[in-house]
């Protein structure tokens, strides 16, 4: 397995395996890996011949610079739970690589970068968007796997891919967790013994919403679902909404002819996790 932290060293790679005819599977990520980040590497293995998977934590999608400085940077670690997957080549260059002058373009994604993750943190989709397209064009992958995790992130990169045209089909990957529940993500390593134990309600109060959807409004399962959260002294519900999945619009009622999505984000002390289920 390759580490590659130079633009040229990575498209030489790449060029040379497609004109061995391979097809190239990418798995984009900003390290502190974990099963769920597995889970999508070995998808990209069964679907594709050469498997590349990136390390870099982008600064232009954090609208928190504590966040950004906080964000867990383990690639010696990341490289050691890669070696016994199908990855093929570690692409992890230095913030300067990819950004040797600022990244100005705007993309527009209308409502869908407007509602739930877009509304709470400004401009966090245009850095996605930046540094998921120099990616496609630096890997010019046949497939690219993403975790359902971040669902409006899974939207608005096929959005991307289709407003320009790339060469790329878009993959989702289910979301993996924790035995308790609780959604796999690197943000958990910052979590204390007790805040995990306890973040692990956020699931069990999304499949308690799950269950509970059709016998009440949508509008009052909302409110139970905020008020149940925020009864838990460690978490506090920044939004809790249901949407459609392919537009994000807000469900108005159970009969609305929708595939419909429930999505959380909640603060865990100053930890925040996100969370999806799919209600029918």
């Amino acid at each position: 397995m390759l580490v590659i932290k130079e633009i040229r060293d990575l498209k030489a790679l790449i060029h040379a395996q497609k004109a061995a005819g391979k097809t190239v599977g990418f798995v984009p990520t900003m390290g502190a890996l974990h099963a769920g980040h597995r889970s999508l590497v070995e998808e990209a293995g069964k679907q594709s011949d050469f498997v590349v998977v990136s390390i870099f934590v982008n600064p232009t999608q954090f609208n928190d610079k504590t966040d950004l400085e906080k964000y867990p940077r383990t690639l010696e670690a990341d490289v050691a739970l890669l070696e016994p997957t199908p990855c093929q080549a570690i692409f992890a260059p230095e913030v300067s690589t990819m950004y040797p002058e600022p990244d100005t373009r705007q993309f527009n994604f209308g409502e869908l970068e407007r509602v739930m993750e877009g509304k709470f943190r400004p401009g966090h989709f245009n850095g996605v968007a930046q540094v998921v397209s120099k990616l496609f064009e630096m890997v010019e992958p046949d497939k690219a796997f993403f975790g359902q995790k971040d669902f409006q992130q899974l939207v608005i990169v096929k959005a991307m891919v289709k407003q320009l045209t790339l060469p790329v089909e878009i993959i989702a990957c289910p979301i993996i967790r924790e035995a308790s529940g609780l959604a796999m993500s690197s943000r958990n390593e910052r979590l204390t013994a007790a805040q995990r134990e306890n973040a692990a309600v956020i699931y069990k109060t999304l499949c308690e919403a799950r269950n509970n959807a059709q016998s009440i409004s949508v509008e009052e399962l909302k409110s139970q679902v905020v008020e149940q959260l925020n009864a838990n002294p460690f978490l506090e519900t920044e939004y809790f909404e249901i949407v459609d999945d392919v537009e994000l619009k807000p469900v108005q009622q159970w009969t609305d002819p929708v595939n419909k999505v429930a999505c959380v984000a909640v603060f865990c002390g100053e930890v925040r996790l996100i969370d999806n289920l799919v209600l029918a």
